[in-house]
């Protein structure tokens, strides 16, 4: 169970707390530590007289209970004179709820001058001054909570409240942009829409509504949102009767009704009707700059547009854009080749925030080191040339704007170690494309080789902004998945303090997209400053698991995934949450100054450690069986993924001892092969001696025949004669699909003539 949510230390203002919701939230801070003061100018819920009693009574209650509290009875027009009484009792301001309110509900024919005025005075222009007289405090001290108090009838709109509700959305528009310029300064602001009996609903809610709409049934919603540890920002939540649900605004994917050099008409609009208001597959913009970007996208289609007529849909214009995803499926980009010295692996290794200062990173930073190597997240920087280098242009069907391209996730995987200085061939080619509404995502599979040895496979996954919307699939069996983390605390955290030089240094390794470094290029993408690269972060990560599973010994790293979550921005700090499970180290990395979580979903895949016999260090003849196996994969395995879709574990024994374990997974991906135990549950396990598994694969064992003379045992294990041992998880397993399959998949080996 967690530890209770404390306040210790922290100076929480709350207007309007003399009763009800503001009662309850002054009460539920004062008993976890906070110091309180109680705002209430002490009038009816009209507005109308003033009293300091209801001030008074709180702060009594919280005293009794022995916490620290003291009254204010200025009305939030004065927010400056709310502040100061919590600058002159307790010396600081780190948490303000606008909570006061009134009600002068009227038909929208009968609202008065003064009804409107009065009402914004004190729901909008009240939580404007007093909010504004705290801002500063907070942005000194680098943290700040505030809570919006909209309703219900903002929201959705309601009879007699037209003044009412125009001003409680206008608070949720005020906390918008608030929770945007406050974000680097670490002050959040998030938006309430409480149903709870009050002075403003006693009124009109009967008594039995009074009780199940209870104000402490809200007050912990807002105490998690002002906590420290609580991340939420720019939210907007109804809440009521102990339930608690997140609103967000949702768009649909909309039509292009205009066309280049034609009039727009009522009749084009009432033509699309049906396509702008249908919500299949709507997407949820969350900034303006999703939104400014969408329109951005559609006056490019516009102008690149043909002249033809009725043009149908948003989607229905990608054909006239040149974006056919259709065409692009499956194309191979053009070569590229990357040749380097010992001083880019260098340079890369100091752009992920290596230092001299360890001496372990001396055999990443000095050419005459001894056993001076490459970083193994350095296999990114050959490959990213086939998308920076305008490969992707050159790919019929991709007719996109590039400045809109953000990198979504990234899988590495090593086959050899990376030589320090050499010249690499990468070939990409385009496995999927993605429709997700509001943008499309290209899955770019890479290899790179050195002559004829490949040496590692990447998976570019981007996301084309305002690309989406053109009737495609949303996901993919070739795209390698992200894996969520164990539910249970971090084995081992590290922290790191980027530079704010870090961007600047890690282009230097080729990707000089001006967004990293240019203040002004970053302001058009909706960044208040430069942020860092994605794959930066990527390589930090990386580090910090083969710094602590894997001792910074390069041997034992074999893949990595990752998804960008959150943008990092330089001189941020880092920190690498990790849980180990076998060879598989999830990840997870953190913004510390923020808790944003800026990777997620991830994982680095180790190779069995030493003490575990290896296939090559007992000299099996089935290694080159293998070798082979993992080459066929590579080539056919999204094939093989769709006719078998299970896993396989090979357990090869010598001298009657488990020497060595090899994965086929044929069920997530493109499929994959690996030295080591399954990564989860394998569909089937085999267990042979190594002259049985040639013999296997040489078709002089035939599992089929000894299975017919043989039955199961109880334990549902399979003992033929020999040496060999099949384990299968269930009777209906797939595991003769993969002997059925086998000889097929090694013919070219055979036809190699191995001799064992």
């Amino acid at each position: 169970m967690s530890s209770p949510l404390r306040f210790d230390g922290r100076v929480v203002l709350v207007t309007g707390a003399g009763g009800g919701l503001g009662r309850a939230y002054a009460l539920a801070f004062a008993e976890r530590g906070a110091s309180v003061v109680v705002n209430d100018l002490g009038g009816d819920f009209k507005g109308h007289g003033k009293s300091s009693s209801a001030a008074d009574k709180v702060v009594a209650e919280i005293r009794a209970k022995g916490g620290k509290a003291v009254a204010n009875y200025d009305s939030v027009e004065a927010g400056e004179k709310l502040v100061q009484t919590a600058l002159e009792a307790f010396g600081r301001i780190d948490i303000l709820i606008n909570n006061a309110g009134i009600l002068r509900d009227r038909s929208f024919t009968r609202i008065s001058d003064e009804d409107w005025d009065i009402i914004h005075k004190v729901h909008l222009r009240g939580s404007f001054l007093v909010t504004r007289a705290a801002w500063s405090h907070m942005k000194n001290q680098n943290f700040g909570r505030i809570i919006m108090t909209s309703s219900a009838a903002g929201i959705y709109g309601n009879f007699g409240q037209a003044n009412y509700s125009a001003a409680k959305l206008g608070l949720l528009g005020l906390a918008n942009t608030l929770a945007v310029e406050g974000r680097k300064y670490n002050i959040h602001c998030n938006t309430i829409a409480p149903t709870a009996g009050s002075r403003l609903t006693q009124t009109i809610m009967p008594q039995d509504m009074l009780d199940a709409f209870k104000p402490e049934y809200v007050a912990p919603l807002v105490l998690w949102l002002c906590h420290e540890s609580c991340q939420e920002n720019s939210g907007l939540f109804e809440v009521g009767a102990g339930w608690i649900g997140k609103l967000r605004w949702e768009r649909s994917l909309g039509a292009i009704v205009r066309q280049k050099n034609q009039p727009m008409t009522p009749e084009d609009v009432q033509n699309k009707w049906a396509k702008i208001c249908d919500f299949s597959d709507a997407n949820k913009p969350q900034t303006i700059q999703e939104s400014v970007s969408m329109l951005n996208d559609v006056l490019s289609r516009i102008e690149s547009q043909d002249v033809s007529p009725n043009p149908t849909s948003y989607s229905a214009s990608r054909s006239s854009t040149g974006f056919e995803p259709a065409q692009s499926i499956g194309q191979k980009l053009p070569s590229i080749t990357y040749e380097y010295t010992h001083l880019q692996p260098i340079l890369y290794a100091l752009g992920v925030g290596m230092s001299t200062k360890d001496p372990d990173h001396l055999k990443f930073l000095f050419e005459g080191s001894e056993g001076f190597c490459c970083l193994p997240t350095f296999g990114v920087i050959p490959a990213q040339s086939s998308m920076l280098d305008g490969g992707l242009s050159s790919i019929p069907g991709l007719n996109i704007d590039f400045t809109k391209v953000l990198h979504g996730e990234q899988y590495l995987e090593l086959y050899k170690l990376l030589p320090t200085s050499g010249k690499l061939t990468s070939e990409a080619t385009i496995a999927d494309i993605l429709d997700k509404g509001s943008g499309a995502v290209i899955v770019l599979d890479v290899h790179t080789y050195s002559g004829k040895d490949l040496l590692c496979y990447n998976q570019f996954s981007v996301f084309v902004v305002g690309a989406g919307g053109f009737g495609g699939k949303r996901s993919s069996e070739k795209a390698k998945i992200t894996v969520n983390p164990p539910n249970r605390p971090p084995d081992a955290t590290i922290t790191d303090v980027t530079t704010v030089d870090q961007a600047a240094l890690y282009r230097l390794s080729g990707d000089w997209n001006p967004l990293h470094i240019e203040p002004g290029f970053a302001a058009l993408g909706g960044f208040q400053k430069p942020i860092l690269h994605g794959l930066c972060s990527f390589g930090f990560a990386a580090r910090h698991v083969l710094k602590h599973f894997a001792n910074n010994d390069v041997t034992k790293f074999k893949a990595i995934k990752i998804r960008f979550a959150k943008p990092v921005f330089p001189g941020q700090t880092l920190q690498t949450e990790m849980w180990k499970e076998g060879n598989r180290i999830h990840i997870q990395t953190k913004v510390k100054e923020t808790g944003d979580i800026a990777i997620t979903g991830a994982y680095v895949d180790l190779t069995p450690s030493s003490d575990q016999p290896s296939a090559k260090a007992v000299g099996l003849k089935s290694d080159l069986v293998f070798e082979e196996i993992g080459r066929r994969i590579k080539e056919v395995g999204n094939e093989l993924v769709k006719k078998v879709n299970a896993v396989f574990q090979w357990n090869i024994t010598k001298d009657k001892k488990t020497a060595v374990q090899w994965t086929i997974d044929l069920k997530n991906g493109s499929g994959e092969l690996y030295q080591g135990p399954a990564h989860g549950k394998a569909d089937t396990i085999f267990t042979l001696s190594d002259d049985d598994f040639v013999d296997l694969v040489l078709g002089k064992i035939n599992p089929q025949k000894e299975q017919r003379n043989l039955p199961y045992t109880d334990t549902g294990h399979l003992k033929p004669s020999g040496s060999v041992l099949m384990t299968w998880t269930t009777i209906d397993s797939p595991g003769f699909k993969i002997l059925k399959i086998l000889s097929k998949l090694l013919e070219s080996l055979l036809r190699l003539q191995f001799h064992f």
